[in-house]
């Protein structure tokens, strides 16, 4: 068993780790909620390596746990707080998210909803939309529906008769309409993360699909309407979010990320992994002499065409969508590789795409995840973006929560039961 080390002073009240298990790194973060907003008093990150993990998925359970370890150790120490609470990041090939859009017709439309029948209301609609959606998922796959777990669940969009709202209670109308964003996770992949949380001797609160994290972090009161595709580049994959309106539509990964261009250049100069990821990064930061730039150039745009097939196969699965949105905000470890922001820039991929405007690329930074504060002062990379807004779903957790969310929560543990 691997038990983190804990002083005896007390734990600090709504204080949780997040832990963002990547195929290169393992982050960690100390957070407390104050006031709506989440407070990182410690952060740390430790190396993966090599077998640890592939495509988001852990493949040595004890290494990755030690790892873990490690850097909740470190975060805990420098925020001098000690958490047994912890939120979860899932990613790879395999995690498959959808937003379900159902419409529950009232019999009583004059009638003023009230929280019995909104309850009735949630649970059919999330019974139809799971049974749906894990058996979709299971079909692409190829998992037995019994092999597929549900992730997280959430409600992204609620109307009334064609009309918006936060809190239904107290509306008349016929028509409720409510989307449900669902992920599913394959059983082995999801018992993973509850094992690691468990040989750490942690409390589970959540387990979340990233791209569901990455697509709230610009959801504040002064944007009335979101569009945007969110793109994280990782080690092992790239996740994509899709935001319509406000409202998640759905997320896709592939299995190509940062190692699929390290392992490219190794190839190309026969030297080790480690060598050839030194090298990536010296490009990256524009600090290789003039002939070895352009190997690397050449070697890296390859493997870019590759990714921006990748990227467009995803986006044009959004069939529900008669316009993709046009702002791409891209965030990740890989995102500083040139070739991919330049691939995203040609204009020749989006021809069959039915963006509503030429799409413009977008670099996220830290400091754009709103209602999360960094004390620490020492995430500001764009690899930074998923753990912090791992951390921002925390405020779900032990902030204020809308009562729908509150509802579909009872629902699912009905469900699970």
């Amino acid at each position: 068993m691997f038990k983190l080390f804990r002083r005896s002073s007390p734990t600090e009240k709504d204080t949780f780790l997040v832990l963002d298990i990547g195929t290169d790194t393992v982050k960690a973060l100390v957070c407390q909620a104050q006031e709506q907003r989440i407070i990182v008093h410690g952060a740390s990150k430790v190396a993966q390596t090599i077998g640890d993990m592939q495509s988001g998925a852990v493949m040595d359970i004890g290494s990755v746990i030690e790892n873990a370890s490690r850097a909740i150790d470190e975060a805990t120490r420098q925020a001098e707080h000690y958490p047994e609470d912890v939120v979860i990041g899932i990613a790879g090939e395999l995690v498959k998210g959808m937003t379900h859009r159902s419409i529950h017709i009232r019999k009583e439309p004059h009638a003023k909803i009230d929280l019995s029948e909104l309850k009735h209301i949630i649970h059919k609609i999330q019974w139809k939309s799971f049974e749906e959606t894990r058996s979709q998922l299971a079909y692409e796959t190829g998992y037995n529906e019994i092999d597929v777990k549900l992730v997280n669940a959430a409600i992204v969009d609620v109307q009334i008769d064609g009309y918006r709202v936060g809190n239904p209670i107290g509306f008349q109308g016929k028509e409720v309409a409510i989307s449900i964003f669902n992920a599913f996770a394959p059983l082995v992949h999801y018992g993973a993360l509850q094992t690691i949380a468990a040989e750490l001797g942690l409390n589970l609160m959540s387990i979340t699909a990233e791209p569901y994290a990455l697509s709230r972090i610009l959801d504040h009161t002064d944007r009335p309407t979101l569009n945007a595709i969110f793109i994280d580049i990782g080690a092992g994959t790239t996740d994509i979010a899709v935001v319509n309106n406000s409202s998640l539509e759905g997320t896709k990964m592939f299995t190509i990320g940062g190692r699929t261009f390290t392992k490219r250049l190794a190839t190309t100069l026969s030297i080790s992994m480690a060598e050839a990821e030194e090298i990536k990064r010296a490009y990256s930061a524009g600090k290789l002499e003039k002939q070895s730039e352009k190997i690397v150039r050449e070697a890296m745009e390859a493997d870019a065409d590759v990714w921006l097939s990748g990227v467009s196969f995803a986006l044009s699965e959004f069939h529900q969508l008669d316009q993709l949105p046009s702002a791409i905000y891209l965030c990740g470890g890989s995102v500083h590789l040139p070739e991919l922001k330049n691939a995203l820039q040609s204009t020749d991929w989006t021809a069959d795409l039915p963006f509503n405007a030429p799409p413009t690329i977008n670099l996220l930074q830290p400091r754009q995840v709103t209602y999360v504060h960094d004390e620490t002062r020492s995430l500001n990379e764009p690899e930074d973006i998923t753990p912090l807004a791992l951390a921002r779903i925390g405020i779900e957790f032990l902030g204020e929560e809308h009562l729908t969310g509150k509802l579909l929560k009872k629902v699912i543990r009905l469900m699970q039961l």
